[in-house]
């Protein structure tokens, strides 16, 4: 429990603390600029003003904060991935994870509630048990299970959907969520306490180049001088690098999900099939939100489609046919950046001192806390890029050094 409910609870008076100062006029310089008001931007900030004693640092975020794929996405947090690179990365993330609320003084609603994902062919199955051997190696609390016991898990589950029998189940005990709003406003909170400066509305237009590096960044609202500049925008990230000349192999795609009505709490884990490319889970509301993979055409706009409704729906219903009477009430979608090796691009550009934390698919949301925690080790040391997201560098991709991760969401792309 955070220390503030606790506080507030046992007192007579609620005193409101104003989370961040007003608005002000950009500085002229700043030690660092971060391009980006995200989960990930956000968590650098504060990492590197709490731990490193960096405070002459500015956000910059084109919208309002926490406003981008932060506020679109379905707020799973988990580590059961397929590589030993990706596991420990993440398996970190969720230790991270788990402290936030008490860190931050701040609820961020994080929820353990295990992940349950569906093997429906003996190709899947063998597939899961190495993979669980994986994640129990580097920590992580994952094993099969088998049909009898997904059906104590999850009684109201249909174990034979279609042509597609459930025959396992590989038991992620980790697999939670969180409130993703909360999780960036406390970032946000914490950082602009130890000086950060957060500003909304800045568009990041343009770069000004001198001897190789980033000297300055042309936003809508002036232009900042810099000692580096971090990018963590997204979705976008691709256009961003286009402007320094920066070749990454990122695709950007639509990603949606979609919410019902709120029932009465029957689904405590996380259910997911790569096989029906869907998962389900049902929020500490109430509502069941359903996701799946990326639409299958690359594009900017976060519009949603009647035919991924359609078509997720129908595979949400097979899972659990009684949801065929719930009423839907919102469908949304963000924008992934995807590598061709399913799996993030971080740390050091060709611009020397320009930083990438880009490509983060479907997911980015999971990895915030470790993403902030190591990028800001990276930015503090002036380069040196830390053990953990080594494996992420921009020139795998030119060395064949790629970190597979392909079908390791909880819906496959």
């Amino acid at each position: 429990m955070p220390f503030s409910l606790l506080k507030y609870g046992l007192s007579s008076e609620y005193p409101v603390d104003v989370d961040l100062p007003a608005p002000k006029e950009l500085k002229s310089s700043y030690d660092v600029v971060i391009i980006g008001g995200g989960g990930h931007g956000l968590a650098t900030a504060y990492y590197l003003a709490k731990y490193h004693g960096i405070t002459n640092v500015a956000v910059l975020e084109k919208a309002y904060l926490g406003g981008g794929n932060t506020a679109r996405n379905t707020a799973v947090i988990r580590s059961n991935y397929l590589t030993s690179e990706g596991v420990k990365f993440y398996a970190e993330s969720v230790h991270l994870f788990k402290e936030l609320s008490n860190e931050f003084d701040f609820n961020i609603m994080y929820s353990e509630r295990g992940q349950l994902t569906l093997a429906h062919t003996d190709a899947t199955v063998r597939a899961f048990r190495q993979r669980a051997e994986v994640n129990k190696h580097f920590g992580g609390r994952t094993e099969m299970i088998d049909r009898q016991q997904i059906r104590e898990l999850v009684p109201t589950l249909n174990l034979d959907p279609g042509h597609l029998p459930v025959l396992a189940g590989l038991w992620h005990i980790d697999g939670a969520t969180a409130r993703h709003d909360a999780v960036a406003w406390g970032y946000a909170k914490q950082a602009a306490k130890r000086g950060v400066e957060i500003h909304q509305l800045t568009e990041v237009q343009d770069f000004v180049m001198e001897n190789g590096r980033v000297a300055a960044v042309k936003t809508n609202r002036g232009t900042v001088k810099c000692g580096c500049a971090v990018q963590a925008i997204a979705g976008h990230s691709s256009l961003l690098l286009n402007k320094l000349g920066i070749r990454a192999p990122i695709h950007s795609f639509p990603l949606q999900a979609m919410v019902t009505q709120p029932f009465k709490p029957f689904l405590d884990p996380l259910v997911s099939s790569s096989a029906l490319h869907c998962y389900v889970q049902q929020t500490g509301r109430g509502e069941v939100v359903f996701g799946g993979g990326s639409d299958p055409y690359p594009l900017y706009n976060t519009r949603s489609t009647l035919d991924l409704k359609e078509s997720l729906l129908a595979h949400a219903i097979e899972m659990f046919p009684f949801l065929a009477n719930a009423k839907l009430m919102r469908q949304w979608a963000g924008t992934t950046d995807m590598t061709p090796d399913y799996s993030p691009i971080m740390g050091r550009s060709p611009v020397d001192n320009y930083y990438l934390d880009a490509g983060w698919g479907t997911w980015g949301f999971k990895s915030t806390p470790i993403c902030g925690k190591t990028m800001a080790e990276l930015v503090a040391s002036g380069g040196r890029t830390p053990e953990l997201i080594k494996p992420f560098a921009l020139d795998r991709f030119s060395t064949f050094q790629q970190v597979n991760e392909m079908g390791a969401t909880a819906a496959s792309h």
